[in-house]
């Protein structure tokens, strides 16, 4: 034997040994807590694919089982270091207890880290190592996995791989098939990644141009625009009050409050729209109609503007609460979010022993009552506007039952829960993908911050300074026609991705 080929044979030997045993599992811990830098506020996307490629590889020829605990160690370590700022809001914000706190995380951590195992798990058990679990079982399995994880236990689509892509050649299949669908593009970049690196000769040679078609394609569809104008575009203001969470809900802050809010208002009548953020006024509707609400009303009628502000609302006929946003000026009307926090304002899907500890601690917003699922569009500036509330906007397929008939999107929230942590920049980037995938401009209007205007394209082209009372005002163009997403949802996917699984548990079976 030569002593090149001696080397190679030694090289293969130390490589193929470093993902056996434990130090498999620790490699899968290291590619999962490398994930999180694919994201916001890092915005390394190629990780996205760097990430997944090596824990492909590290399941290589395992069975089911530990395939799954590999799996599992990599999407606990990705939410781990990725939404660890779920403790700054039960503990520092929302005053839970810290074991509790940690508990809580853990528990979340833990069920999110069982969706790569089952991705990781189908495809060991329906394909072997090769072109069909890289190319085809893997890319499905984890595209499914997202989807049935935005939804199942009333869900959490965070850290889906197709929002790090928003900067990414690959953005440009968002409009046409959605979040997950650029998901199953990023795995498939890592199948045709791994190959490009694992097999030899003229499947090399494919594995590389099935990679640049793909990426090359993407960009080519993000220069296409699938929506056109609805009408001229218009002046909107964002106020930011940049209100202390400790300070929000004390009776000494509330007359400050208002205040403040109406003079940052007074400043922007040239303004076709002014949005407040999520609860910023802290007090019921009811509390404050007559001395405060029916004032500004009159004001804002007077110099054609209009107002959506966020503010809790209370249906006596039913003795429930919601959070609100409610349109004041040329059009009255009111949007109750829906789809509630888990932990934070939804415990319905927690054991009764946790439920009942959680209310007796006496959460800030936990005795909410979530709005119909499907409710009139608010109308401001004269358009129909898609209103979501908080992280309302990570669930796409939510947001696209108000298209084609908005003609922009705006969202309300309070990420001040979450202090200067990360979490601010990944709801923006979660808020941009959305705003790629309507083909509609976004208005981001927060407390503390991240408050953004971001176009159909979903780039930024506002940005207010976070952690500073300030507003953000610009130009926006309301929109008609709908991208292919906003048409036919998640489905396309969804039944490409069950079809695929099939196909290849169908091959599995007949393979003797």
């Amino acid at each position: 034997m030569s002593r090149a080929a001696e080397s190679v044979r030694r090289l293969s030997a130390v490589v193929a040994a470093s993902r056996a045993g434990v130090r498999g599992d620790l490699l899968a811990v290291c590619a999962g807590a490398l994930l999180v830098l694919a994201f916001a506020p890092f915005d390394c996307y190629p990780l996205a694919v760097i990430s997944p490629a090596l824990l492909l590889w590290l399941i290589g020829r395992l069975g089911w089982k530990r395939a799954a605990w590999r799996g599992f160690l990599f999407g606990f370590a990705e939410f781990a270091l990725g939404v660890h700022w779920i403790y700054i809001s039960l503990h520092g914000m929302g005053g839970v207890d810290a074991p509790i706190a940690v508990i809580m995380l853990i528990l979340l951590v833990a069920v999110m880290g069982c969706y790569s195992a089952a991705a990781c798990a189908l495809a060991a058990g329906f394909a072997d190592d090769g072109w069909r679990r890289r190319l085809l079982l893997f890319p499905a399995a984890w595209a499914l996995a997202e989807w049935v994880r935005s939804w199942f236990l009333t869900g959490f689509p965070w850290l889906n791989l197709g929002v790090s892509q928003v900067d990414s050649p690959l953005r440009g299949y968002a409009p046409l098939l959605g979040g997950f669908g650029v998901s199953f593009c990023v795995i498939l970049s890592a199948g045709l990644l791994l190959g490009l690196l694992a097999v030899p000769g003229r499947r090399r040679a494919l594995a590389l141009a099935g990679f640049v078609v793909l990426w090359v394609g993407g960009a080519l569809l993000a220069t296409l625009r699938w929506t056109h104008p609805a009408g001229p575009e218009f002046r909107v203001s964002l106020v930011q009050g940049n209100i202390a969470q400790d300070e929000k809900w004390e009776p000494q802050y509330f007359g400050p409050t208002l205040e403040m809010y109406r003079d940052l208002t007074a400043e922007n009548w040239k303004s076709r729209l002014v949005v407040w953020p999520e609860a910023a006024v802290p007090a019921y509707e009811d509390e404050v109609k007559e001395d405060f609400l029916d004032p500004l009303e009159a004001e804002a009628r007077k110099h054609g503007t209009d107002i959506l502000m966020g503010i809790p609302t209370y249906e006596p006929a039913g003795d429930a609460y919601y959070n609100s946003v409610i349109s004041l000026g040329s059009s009255d009307g009111v949007y109750d979010k829906r789809h509630l926090v888990p932990f934070g304002e939804n415990f319905e899907f927690l054991p009764d022993w946790v439920r009942s500890l959680l209310r007796s601690m006496d959460l800030p917003y936990s005795s909410f009552s979530p709005g119909a699922a499907r409710q009139p569009l608010l109308k401001a500036a004269g358009y129909p506007v898609g209103v979501s509330i908080c992280y309302e906007d990570a669930y796409g397929d939510e947001i696209m039952q108000d298209l084609p008939e908005a003609a922009y999107l705006v969202n309300v929230s309070n990420d001040g829960w979450f202090g200067r942590s990360i979490a601010l920049p990944q709801h923006l980037e979660i808020s941009r993908m959305v705003a790629l995938e309507a083909g509609r401009y976004l208005l981001r209007t927060t407390n503390t911050g991240i408050t953004a205007i971001v176009d159909d394209a979903g780039r930024i082209i506002g940005r207010a300074p976070a952690g500073e009372r300030s507003v953000l005002s610009g130009d926006i163009v309301p929109l008609e026609g709908a991208t292919p997403v906003s048409r036919w949802g998640n489905w396309p996917v969804v039944l490409l991705s069950l079809l695929l699984m099939a196909v290849c548990a169908w091959r599995k079976r007949l393979t003797p």
